[in-house]
């Protein structure tokens, strides 16, 4: 039996010599025991290994010892090497070769057995450096991440503004000259161009969203997002994705990856209406965004930077629920970096013709009606009365008469005043009783109950001024057992 012949640089006929070292791809002849016999001058310019330095040595040992990460690269597991046992061609596209300097490439490269009389007698390779493909591959990988995030991202804000433009129109509440306007304009443009955190303070109704809103316009971030969010309006559980965003699949229901109100707000403004609303462990969160300007979104480890100016709001004494330990007293002091309480209208009752003409104007234009004025005797009892639901309530109120008014004069003769409803201005020196907290809690939803004519549901309803929800305004109308 006539043994295999070697692969020598003997089986390069001289004209395919000149071919192989005419060509830009580096080539490479292998023997059975993977060394090498023939090296071109393209394989000695990529790899810097002289065609003298490697004929007669392990290939494998040179320049493809080590994967990209620097991790051991046996040479059982050498594409090349495997086709020396099995004759059967590969193509590779994900690998690299090392060069002389220690330093390496990422090559493409095919693997071919050579026989002879049948018998295999060796391996060619053929390889050329993809360093530039590769870039720009990881080039527009990126810039198509980018967009893709970029995109992501309009489409939540468009998705957010258009939310957010729901009902604003028409809104308004810091129209007036009174003192204490004044001194809320003022504390306002003190602190608006700055980044320090601002606690807005007040009842409900009184425009604590539009301080927050004058905050951010008169600032440096105005061209960035304002985001709002209700904390009141979430589940503990539901809230945090609100906030931090999600990824798909992190819970049951997330089909798809969402961007939190934090994430949104980058570089702009986060307002986080009733504060107070918040759990414990959503308050350990918060905290620690404010702390560390990062995040995760849930079911993500990855950390997202921001950078956002924080306002809060709450109806609520927060240093009293610290003291009930239903408010973390860390993040109080984080939030009460600037406090700003804003005056209930009942107190600021020379307000009411210029609130109430920016609200005629605004809502007119807003309902499609041609509202030109405001009888003396309906501003008369506009001012007679207490507002327990604030510039919310007014507003309510003049949509309310506009949507009824048969004519372009406003009367309000569905606001009827009771001894209930009178302003404290005109209660002279009668003694009020002391009521306990569930009968305070039960005339003013009375109160509120009359002054609407008993409309639970809708924009100008009981539970919108009262700002909860109707079913929550129902159970609390049964306990307290308030019927009409």
């Amino acid at each position: 039996m006539t043994s295999p012949k070697n692969f020598a640089s003997s089986h390069f006929l001289p004209e395919n010599t000149l071919l192989l070292n005419a060509i830009t791809e580096g080539v490479y002849g292998f023997d059975l025991d993977g060394n090498a016999v023939f090296i071109n001058p393209a394989a000695e310019q990529m790899t810097g290994w002289k065609s003298a330095e490697l004929i007669g040595k392990n290939i494998h040992d040179c320049h493809h010892h080590s994967h990209a990460d620097g991790s051991h690269y046996p040479q059982h597991d050498c594409p090349i090497y495997r086709t020396l046992h099995d004759g059967v061609a590969r193509q590779v596209s994900e690998d690299v070769f090392w060069r002389k300097d220690g330093t390496c490439f990422p090559v493409y490269y095919s693997s071919t057995p050579v026989y002879d009389n049948d018998v295999l007698i060796g391996v060619v390779a053929i390889f050329r450096d993809v360093s530039i493909q590769k870039h720009t591959e990881d080039s527009l990988r990126e810039a198509l991440a980018q967009v893709q995030a970029l995109s992501e991202r309009l489409a939540s804000e468009n998705q957010y503004l258009l939310t957010e433009l729901q009902g604003k129109q028409g809104a308004m509440g810091l129209s007036g000259n009174s003192q204490a306007i004044s001194h809320l304009t003022q504390q306002i443009n003190l602190v608006a161009n700055t980044d320090s955190t601002v606690l807005i303070c007040g009842e409900n109704g009184t425009g604590k969203e539009l301080v927050a809103r004058s905050l951010h316009q008169l600032s440096h971030r105005k061209d960035h997002p304002l985001v709002s969010v209700n904390c009141a309006a979430f589940s503990a559980s539901i809230l945090e994705s609100e906030l931090f965003g999600h990824e798909k699949g992190a819970f049951t229901g997330a089909v798809s990856r969402r961007k939190g109100r934090f994430e949104l707000a980058h570089n702009g403004t986060l307002f986080l209406d009733e504060i107070a609303e918040l759990s414990l462990e959503a308050q350990s969160k918060l905290l620690r965004v404010i702390q560390e300007q990062s995040f995760e979104r849930v079911g993500s480890s990855e950390t997202i930077k921001v950078n956002i100016r924080l306002i809060a709001a709450t109806h609520h004494d927060l240093q009293a629920r610290v003291e009930q330990g239903l408010f973390r007293m860390d993040l109080y002091y984080r939030l009460n970096v600037f406090p700003i309480l804003v005056p209930p209208l009942r107190q600021r009752g020379e307000d009411i013709p210029a609130l109430v003409s920016d609200l005629v104007a605004s809502l007119s234009q807003k309902l499609g009606k041609k509202i030109t004025k405001v009888s003396a005797k309906g501003l008369k009892k506009l001012q007679q009365y207490s507002w327990p639901g604030n510039v919310r309530e007014l507003q309510n109120l003049i949509e309310r008469e506009i949507i009824l008014s048969q004519n372009q004069t406003l009367d309000f003769n569905s606001l009827s005043l009771g001894h209930a409803q009178a302003s404290v201005q005109n209660t002279g020196s009668v003694a009020k009783p002391i009521l306990t907290m569930a009968q305070a809690e039960a005339a003013h939803i009375a109160e509120t109950l009359n002054a609407v004519q008993w409309r639970i549901s809708g924009p100008t309803g009981a539970a919108a001024i009262l700002d909860m929800p109707p079913s929550t305004l129902r159970s609390r109308m049964k306990k307290l057992s308030i019927n009409r």
